[in-house]
């Protein structure tokens, strides 16, 4: 049985992709039993665990969602969850016949979580879209870049996940802890525009003290405009991050490069001097390998990193302390997080194939032998 702080928590989840599916695994992660509901025609003759590893810690029923018979054993299970999460275009799933309304009949207590790009309502909230628009409109893709160079999409970390399903997670959170007081539900609207906007919170006051974006995309203090804030490429054609931003790390940083008694390096803040000390550095980060930059700079205060690729991370001594990574069903893959002190997360259920716990969930809800029968027989469920 799952363990963890959402331990007897039962969430159903319509099938979906991307931020969807991402916050379900978060509430998985943290021992809620999920249950996806897939598409009936998704059934297939699988072999081994799925390494979708946004799917783990689900189990899966394969339901028709055009049929009545399959409508209907949807809000059957609704009568029992406190949770259903779907990411359809607004209205789809009135249509459907699964509505906030029509769920929250049945199940007055049941928070019905909602994940869109665009939100439920807007002038754009039926248009099509992908996490590098979303990001785009709420002023975060604008800055994310090099001096000079078009804006750069930030994978899709930024719509998809923080400001989508992470964002998403936090609402269904957040109204559980709500309806422990007040024994109802609500609908929790999340969507990725309003996520990636109050990812920007920090930069929108920076701009209005004055300290962001004057100068343009990749002349700001986070953004590559600053040679403390950077990444530089190494002897091996490898990289290393810094972040040395205090002036007691800067100061570090400047001895371990030899430059403390140099005359002609600026001010730490002198911004005119940046792009000469970007040059230098770019320069004497070349003269030694990556592994040799570490031997001097990792572990201390000057904010140093390695770049490391998904082969690599997962190896470096620190991840493996803290089994950052951990290899579960043959698939090497992010461990839950947070961390609790008393309720510890753990994986314990592998990603489902659509359809492979439909007779044994649907047993768990109360249906019958004779209902489930009769429901394949109906093509009901798979």
């Amino acid at each position: 049985m799952p363990t963890g702080p959402l331990a007897g928590v039962k969430v159903l989840e319509i099938q979906g992709i991307g931020p969807g599916p991402f916050c379900c695994m978060m509430l998985a992660d943290m021992g809620a039993d999920v249950v996806r509901i897939d598409r009936a025609g998704n059934v297939r003759e699988m072999s081994g665990p799925s390494k979708d590893v946004l799917a783990r810690g689900r189990r899966s029923v394969a339901v028709d969602l055009k049929s009545a018979d399959g409508i209907e054993t949807v809000l059957k299970m609704v009568e029992q969850a406190d949770v259903i999460v779907e990411g359809f275009r607004p209205g789809v799933m009135e249509r459907l016949g699964l509505g906030p309304d029509v769920c929250l009949e049945r199940n007055p207590k049941i928070v019905f979580g909602r994940m869109t790009g665009w939100g439920q309502e807007g002038p754009m909230a039926q248009a099509a879209g992908h996490d590098i628009n979303y990001i785009a409109l709420a002023g975060a893709l604008e800055g994310i870049g090099r001096q000079g160079e078009k804006p750069v999409p930030p994978l899709n970390l930024v719509g998809d996940f923080g400001g989508g399903g992470m964002l998403l997670a936090f609402g269904v959170a957040c109204a559980l802890v709500e309806r422990a007081s007040s024994g109802k539900g609500q609908v929790v609207d999340a969507a990725m525009v309003d996520g990636a906007s109050t990812l920007m919170a920090f930069f929108a006051g920076m701009k209005a003290m004055g300290g962001w974006g004057s100068g343009g995309r990749g002349t700001n203090l986070l953004d590559t405009g600053a040679h403390f804030y950077e990444t530089y490429e190494t002897s091996d054609g490898k990289f290393i991050s810094l972040g040395s931003i205090e002036p007691q790390f800067y100061a570090e940083l400047i001895d371990k490069l030899g430059l403390t008694d140099d005359k002609n390096v600026p001010a730490q803040m002198d911004r005119s001097g940046w792009p000469l000390l970007k040059a230098r550095f770019e320069t004497l980060f070349k003269t030694r390998t990556r592994d040799q930059w570490c031997e001097l700079m990792e572990g201390t205060d000057i904010c140093f990193a390695p770049v490391l690729s998904l082969d690599e991370a997962p190896e470096h001594p620190h991840i493996k302390a803290r089994e950052t990574y951990v290899d579960f069903a043959g698939v090497v893959q992010p461990a839950p997080s947070p961390r609790f002190s008393r309720t510890a997360a753990k994986l314990d259920r592998v990603p489902p194939h659509p359809g492979a716990q439909t007779d044994e969930v649907l047993a768990e809800f109360g249906f019958s032998s004779d209902e489930i029968t009769k429901l394949r027989d109906a093509k009901a469920i798979a």
